[in-house]
């Protein structure tokens, strides 16, 4: 199987997991400018570098720890990656103040049920949505990093929170 296999079986399947969720976002940010493939095949590395995708431990990184992780041969070496997956979790951790988890931070956008959009060819599915902006607009205001329209909407149709159907 090949290493980014997961992420095509994961990709729509609603879930409330949050450090499957951190995982999710942590692959869009690293996928700014790359394949999605390419992104995806690290998840191991990610798993290593981002304690197990507990966003708890990662807000608590020090600078030390961004060093670190760019060094690592196995990992895309973006510091300024890097720092936003930090910054991410961070915001997070402040979203816990008022949700009790991510999950519900980002469920709430729809209710609670994924928002289902059905085009009649795979060539009219986007990667833009208006309801991705207006979370990409409200988690950046959250302090999240990299999370603009199209890495939103991906996040967001990985997570299954948005799912396609293409009605063939």
């Amino acid at each position: 199987m090949k290493n980014y296999q997961w992420y095509s079986d994961q990709w729509g399947e609603p879930t409330r997991d949050d450090r499957r969720l951190f995982l999710l976002l942590t692959i869009g940010v690293f996928q700014a400018g790359l394949s999605w493939k390419a992104a995806a095949a690290k998840k191991d590395v990610f798993l290593k570098n981002f304690c197990d995708m507990d966003f708890r431990q990662v807000a608590a990184l020090f600078p030390d720890d961004i060093e670190r992780i760019a060094h690592d041969p196995e990992m895309i070496r973006n510091p300024r990656k890097i720092k936003a997956v930090i910054k991410n979790a961070r915001a997070i951790v402040k979203l816990l103040e008022e949700y009790d988890s991510f999950a519900d931070y980002l469920w709430d956008f729809v209710g609670g049920v994924p928002i289902i959009k059905q085009y009649e060819s795979v060539e009219e599915v986007g990667n833009t949505l208006p309801e991705a902006t207006v979370i990409a607009r409200d988690m950046k205001k959250r302090g999240f990093s990299f999370v603009g329209p199209v890495i939103t909407c991906m996040f967001l149709k990985a997570a299954g929170i948005i799912q396609d159907q293409v009605l063939i």
